[in-house]
């Protein structure tokens, strides 16, 4: 990719750092709820991501010290990069990834604010104390990636995208 990818990477690493911030200090005041751990993989699915998103990732993964290993056996629902129950690609991992088990914000299509969030924490949790302070704003982070989605798209030779194309994450086990 060119150099003006390499700037579109770098943007999609800042954003990832926003939430990776957000994310660790939801994860400090939730502690108490979250059962995620090593193992815990209800969650790991075959996702599809941005296209910015798939080739910073991808970047990320051809700049590894050891070659990513993915499970071959994975059926279509599954992720390939679920080894023995934990994430091969978990430095890289896209964002969706990121914010498994914590309780997510986003507004459904009626315009109204909708909850999500993981069936197995929060069990002894009342829902009505979840507010805009102790949740992942999603809506937040998807328009930032969706904007520079835009961006990369724009920027790529013959139309090869629109900003609406989502790449499944498994094509990034293919060679």
């Amino acid at each position: 990719m060119e150099s003006k990818s390499k700037d579109h990477f770098e943007r999609y690493r800042a954003i990832r750092n926003k939430i990776d911030k957000h994310v660790s200090a939801l994860e400090k005041t939730h502690r108490k709820h979250l059962a995620c751990k090593k193992g815990c993989d209800l969650c790991c699915m075959d996702y599809s991501i941005f296209p910015v998103e798939f080739y910073a990732i991808q970047q990320e993964l051809k700049n590894r010290e050891n070659p990513v290993q993915f499970n071959q056996e994975a059926d279509e629902k599954s992720c390939v990069f679920l080894v023995d129950h934990a994430c091969a690609i978990y430095a890289e991992r896209p964002v969706i990834c990121r914010t498994h088990g914590l309780p997510l914000i986003f507004a459904n299509d009626d315009g109204e604010f909708e909850l999500s969030a993981c069936e197995l924490n929060f069990t002894n949790f009342d829902f009505e104390e979840f507010n805009m302070d102790n949740t992942f704003h999603q809506d937040k982070y998807n328009s930032m990636l969706f904007m520079l989605n835009r961006e990369f798209v724009a920027s790529l030779p013959e139309n090869q995208f629109s900003e609406f194309d989502l790449i499944p994450v498994k094509k990034l086990a293919e060679k």
